[in-house]
């Protein structure tokens, strides 16, 4: 690694309930995943890539920040999920100079969830009193690059992560990555706005990240306290791999979790993964019977679009 004047900080949210639907099996309590909101800092000012949801989240971000004495100038986006970037507005409360910034599908993506009514609804009852009343969406940047303390950052778009659109930002000085959610690392990945074909174009978006030979690589959903290292690039295109294959080979919502247990036991927050097994069961390319296993409760709006189903968005955890 180059000498550069940058420097690198991971703040993680822990794991945490929230008001969901009662569980189904072992496992499947409602919890929202632990986050990371990733500090990159020059000598006098600093951006922060992704901003968390719920208010406590971003009020101990926002402690954590200040112990830094950096002037925060910005806050990049990863990708439209509102668990990304719904602290926004909360954030600027404590930071009036940080404006929000992405790539405009990312805030095409970010201003349909913070319009449609349906999606509102579903994220206040998920965590009522809990969010900002009003929503601040990121602006849209100019360049797919800038610059911090004289270094360049790079906005790399790949497309396809546990959402469309997902982009990476990579800071060639510090040899990082920090991945939003096309990397996971410790916990359940989420599947519900993907079928198998969008999983191999997953996969090829793991594949751009790795061919950039990072040291270290943020996730955007990780266990606490666990390293920053590229190893997560391969251990989650395994995981998808492995997924698409329990799922072509099982039948059921249980069959599907019971198989991905086997292989992937030790990750955080089997929650999530109950919700991918439901959504893939409820694909119309399944029989009627099994689609009666979908969690009706969860959220309205964006699953993976196929005839006969309304398309919703991810209960994440």
């Amino acid at each position: 690694m180059a000498e550069t004047a940058l420097t690198i900080d991971v703040y993680v949210t822990p794991l945490r309930p929230y008001a969901g639907s009662p569980a189904q099996g072992p496992g499947d309590d409602p919890n929202w995943s632990p986050m990371s909101s990733t500090l990159i800092a020059g000598e006098e000012e600093a951006i922060l890539v992704d901003a968390l949801t719920a208010n406590d989240q971003v009020d101990a971000l926002a402690e954590w920040l200040r112990g830094f004495g950096k002037r925060l100038t910005g806050v990049y986006i990863t990708h439209g999920h509102t668990d990304h970037w719904g602290g926004l507005a909360r954030l600027q409360e404590h930071f009036p100079d940080a404006r929000g910034f992405a790539t405009a599908e990312v805030v095409g993506r970010a201003q349909y969830e913070a319009t449609d009514e349906r999606l509102l609804a579903y994220w206040n009852s998920r965590f009522p009193g809990e969010l900002p009343q009003t929503r601040v969406v990121p602006e849209v940047m100019a360049e797919p690059e800038f610059t911090l303390g004289g270094e360049v950052l790079r906005v790399v778009s790949v497309g396809q992560g546990d959402t469309e659109h997902s982009t990476f930002l990579h800071v060639p000085s510090l040899d990082a990555v920090v991945g939003g959610d096309i990397v996971y690392n410790g916990v359940h990945m989420m599947m519900l706005e993907t079928d198998e074909q969008k999983r191999d174009a997953w996969i090829a978006s793991l594949d751009a990240v790795a061919a950039l030979a990072p040291k270290i690589v943020v996730a955007g959903h990780k266990r606490v306290g666990a390293p920053d290292l590229p190893d997560n690039i391969a251990a989650s295109q395994q995981y998808l791999r492995d997924f698409s294959r329990v799922a072509n080979e099982r039948d059921s919502v249980e069959g599907i979790v019971e198989g991905m247990l086997a292989l992937h036991g030790d990750r955080e927050n089997p929650h999530t993964l109950w919700i991918s097994a439901r959504g893939e069961i409820a694909k119309p390319v399944r029989s009627p019977s099994a689609a009666d296993h979908t969690d009706r409760a969860g959220p309205p709006g964006l699953a993976p679009g196929r005839a006969g189903i309304g398309i919703r968005p991810r209960s994440h955890a």
